[in-house]
């Protein structure tokens, strides 16, 4: 059975149609997914922070403590940050002097994509202040 000419034509519009909806499907689902493991990661690194900067307010507290308590709340995540813990000598503050605690990650290294759609050079951060109970 042979199609006639504007079958063919019409055929190949419907093709061309496809590939044009498809791509911007596939940007928009891809897009998505990006920005979902972003606030994903945010999420995540705001409640470590918060269980480590806890944790640094504590009496009798280390920062290996802090550390341990950051990497249990992350573990399983397959996120890795960098912690940065001001003051960083926690043992010597006082009573009511402030402890803060950041963590930061390249977004690229937690990704779920292959290479980052949207946020690749993106440094997803988060953290935590609380007064010192050390006395």
């Amino acid at each position: 059975m042979r199609l006639s000419g504007r079958s063919q034509r019409r055929r190949g519009a419907a093709m061309a149609e496809m590939a044009l909806v498809l791509s911007l499907l596939l940007t928009l689902v891809l897009g998505v997914i990006d920005a979902t493991r972003l606030c994903m990661v945010t999420q995540l690194l705001t409640s470590a922070a918060r269980a480590g900067c806890r944790v640094a307010a504590r009496n009798g507290s280390t920062p290996a403590d802090v550390t341990f308590i950051v990497n249990t709340a992350l573990s399983g995540s397959g996120i890795s940050p960098s912690l940065e813990l001001n003051p960083s000598s926690i043992q010597t503050t006082q009573l009511g002097d402030q402890i803060t605690l950041t963590l930061s990650v390249d977004y690229r290294t937690v990704s779920w994509l292959p290479t980052p759609f949207l946020y690749g050079s993106t440094t997803v951060t988060a953290s935590a202040v609380m007064s010192s109970e050390h006395q």
